[in-house]
């Protein structure tokens, strides 16, 4: 089953369960599916599995910087709405590399490729970006590879 039919069944059991939350944040993981194909009607037929993977990141990088914004403004009962999106979002993910494995990586390819500069983060980060989709942090990554390349 691909990751697009799991969203509709997951939907379709939130609807059946009266679960308001999924319901809503599932809603809007398909409005973003449909809007991304709509977009690339002509281009692509059909969105994979990498590209809703794309996705779904970038909806919770999305709902993360929010709760930077909402807790700069004091704002804890819409940090909780975007912390309880996260959640169900982050259901369709494959499990997240924690940050110990993601710098062992970093490192990893850092000394494989022979990356020594800044300059070379670009070229880390899509290395990740192809290699590890849905399982790293790119944020996380993103300061992870700043350490190993600024030295």
């Amino acid at each position: 089953m691909d990751l697009k039919e799991k969203i509709d069944n997951q939907y379709k059991n939130s609807i059946k369960e009266k679960d308001a939350n999924s319901v809503n944040t599932l809603r809007l993981i398909k409005s973003a599916i449909k809007d991304k194909e709509i977009s690339l009607r002509g281009k692509k037929d059909n969105l994979d599995n990498e590209d809703i993977l794309n996705l779904l990141q970038s909806l919770i990088k999305q709902r993360k910087d929010s709760i930077e914004s909402f807790e700069k403004a004091n704002r804890p009962d819409l940090i909780d709405k975007e912390k309880s999106e996260i959640n169900v979002i982050e259901f369709f993910l494959p499990k997240q590399l924690d940050e110990n494995t993601t710098r062992d990586i970093i490192k990893k390819i850092v000394e494989d490729k022979k990356f020594n500069s800044l300059k070379d983060m670009g070229s880390l980060m899509n290395i990740l970006k192809k290699n590890y989709v849905g399982q790293i942090d790119m944020g996380l990554a993103g300061k992870i590879a700043k350490l190993a390349l600024g030295k």
